[in-house]
């Protein structure tokens, strides 16, 4: 019996020599052979359980509609102010929508077209977009060696801040295949205001036009504030683009003289306008239905 305790002791022993010592540095951190922690850190999590829902959302197709199934059709225009209180997720500090469209179109993850027109008919480069987002200024500076004057280039990037407001561009259409009246919108422009040296404002200036159905996709995966107040619910920019939870107001129609309101009203007198448009459209749904 004793011979057999000794050679059990001799192979626990063994074994326990066998398996190599795990080192531990400051910290009491155990490492393993190849120097990787045992029990890693994780990267703490900014929330009850990690968000996932809006990264791996896919978008839906929209629905096939025919050439032969639209009975009517209207294109209108209209300006999103970020400053309205309903419009404030637009302006969100954390990722704003200009920045979302801007990041994207420098990246090439999505292609731009010229502000000359908004038919989508010239795409522009990355880097006329980065250009559009920047400008140069001349300054004059001192050497501290020489204390001579020299002539120094200082690249603005355009501040979200500076963003008040977008231009929509979208059509109503009614499918007689279903029997509603649809609405697509086909453009998303960012403007921003022109002002002088003292600070004066000059003059709107459209940026770019993104051709919103190509957007679709890098919209899908960015969160907005959810301005009903339940973080639980977030929602993303497709989301709130295609539930239409904004306020706007149409500033122009397609019309024989392809005229914005602006041109012969002014004031409260556009904004009624604009009613009166919306409420004819309404109207004339209506009246395609028979009883």
């Amino acid at each position: 019996m004793k011979e057999i305790m000794k050679l059990l002791s001799v192979v626990v022993l063994a074994l326990c020599l066998s398996v190599p010592a795990a080192a531990q540095r400051p910290g009491d951190i155990i490492m393993t052979e190849s120097g990787e922690p045992l029990n890693p850190q994780k990267k703490p999590v900014d929330d009850i359980v990690p968000e996932r829902t809006t990264f791996q959302k896919r978008v839906l197709a929209y629905d096939p509609v025919r050439e032969a199934d639209i009975l009517f059709e209207k294109r209108m225009w209209r300006v999103i102010d970020v400053r309205e209180k309903m419009n404030l997720p637009f302006a969100y500090p954390p990722r704003p929508l200009f920045t979302i469209l801007m990041d994207a179109a420098k990246s090439g993850e999505i292609t731009v077209y010229s502000a000359e027109d908004d038919k989508f008919s010239q795409p522009l480069t990355p880097e006329e977009v980065a250009s559009k987002g920047a400008s140069i200024d001349t300054i004059m500076t001192f050497d501290p060696e020489t204390y001579k004057e020299i002539i120094k280039e200082v690249r603005n990037e355009i501040n979200a801040e500076d963003v008040k407001r977008f231009r929509v561009k979208e059509v109503w259409f009614f499918d007689k295949e279903v029997s509603t009246l649809q609405v697509r919108i086909l453009g998303i422009a960012p403007i921003i205001d022109v002002k002088d040296e003292n600070g004066n404002f000059l003059y709107e200036q459209l940026m770019f036009w993104v051709y919103y159905p190509d957007a679709r996709q890098i919209l899908a995966k960015e969160q907005v504030y959810n301005i009903t107040g339940n973080d639980a619910s977030p929602l993303s920019w497709e989301d709130l683009m295609e539930m239409r939870f904004f306020s706007s107001y149409i500033f122009k129609e397609s019309n024989v003289f392809d005229r914005r309101l602006e041109s012969y009203l002014t004031g409260v007198d556009i904004l009624l306008e604009g009613e009166k448009i919306k409420q004819e459209l309404f109207n004339r749904e209506h009246d395609l239905w028979s009883y």
